[in-house]
């Protein structure tokens, strides 16, 4: 008796698992099915950058929860072409570079970009534009990005003081006019990409703390390309996960993942 009622009991248990395992499926594939839109992350998880896009996908769920739109993750390009990225109203590159790219995902993200199909935004490792691990420079990237090159960074890192220049433009909107970011490392580039792209924002490099020697002189670290179709915004800050607790940093993020997708936010 004490068997048979045992096996009862696990036969219950593993049926409840089941069916609980089942209705979290369909609750979220309704979720995806009611969502306003959707979002594709190909995430950066290998690398320093961890710490960054792990913080930034609690982040991120929590807002597409309460914005109604869905966030599917990738760790890499094997699965990105065409028909894959026509899923999507917004590809975001978090942190992850401008190589390793299959033939077939290049391809796609062109056409996604220069046709409109969809919005782009890009964060902090996405310029590093060069010869790295092996891998060419990405000539279409490059110029996406405005003709730069990755020339040098700030690896022990400066708190510094960014400025505002189109206060207009929706990724500003709610934004300081000026506002401090800690402890990044500030990318720098063979020439500025200001002749080629809109500038949305540029760091004071006389105001870094401590002093560098790496300076541009012309230091654009926000912009966007408006030669393309699609919406895209390149956002400089990415290296280090405590940049979500700087108000300035999350307004601009949320504000680009509504523009770049064309949606509105709830209100």
């Amino acid at each position: 008796m004490r068997l048979g009622l045992t096996n009862r009991l696990r036969k219950r248990w593993w049926l409840a698992i089941v069916v609980a395992l089942s209705l979290a499926g369909t609750d979220a594939r309704a979720a995806q099915e009611k969502a306003r839109f959707r979002v594709l992350a190909l995430a950066e998880h290998t690398s320093i950058h961890r710490p960054f896009v792990d913080r930034t996908i609690p982040w991120l769920n929590e807002l597409a929860a309460r914005e109604h739109f869905s966030v599917d993750y990738i760790e890499d390009t094997g699965k990105i072409n065409a028909e894959f990225l026509a899923k999507y109203a917004l590809f975001l590159q978090l942190d992850y570079p401008p190589y390793r790219w299959t033939p077939v995902a290049q391809a796609a993200l062109i056409n996604y970009i220069q046709e409109g199909h969809g919005g782009w935004i890009g964060f902090h490792h996405a310029t590093l534009l060069g010869e790295f691990d092996g891998f060419p420079i990405w000539p279409w990237f490059r110029d996406f990005m405005g003709g730069i090159r990755f020339k040098d960074y700030i690896a022990t890192f400066v708190n510094a003081t960014v400025n505002v220049e189109d206060r207009a433009h929706p990724i500003m909107d709610g934004v300081p006019a000026s506002f401090a970011v800690g402890g990044e490392e500030f990318y720098t580039y063979d020439r500025p990409p200001r002749p080629n792209v809109h500038v949305l924002a540029s760091v004071d490099e006389n105001s870094y703390s401590p002093d560098s020697s790496l300076k541009m002189g012309d230091h654009p670290v926000i912009w966007t390309n408006e030669r393309m179709k699609a919406r895209n915004v390149y956002i400089f800050m990415g290296h280090r996960p405590e940049h979500f607790q700087n108000p300035a940093f999350t307004r601009i993020f949320r504000n680009a993942i509504f523009w770049a997708a064309g949606q509105p936010e709830l209100k």
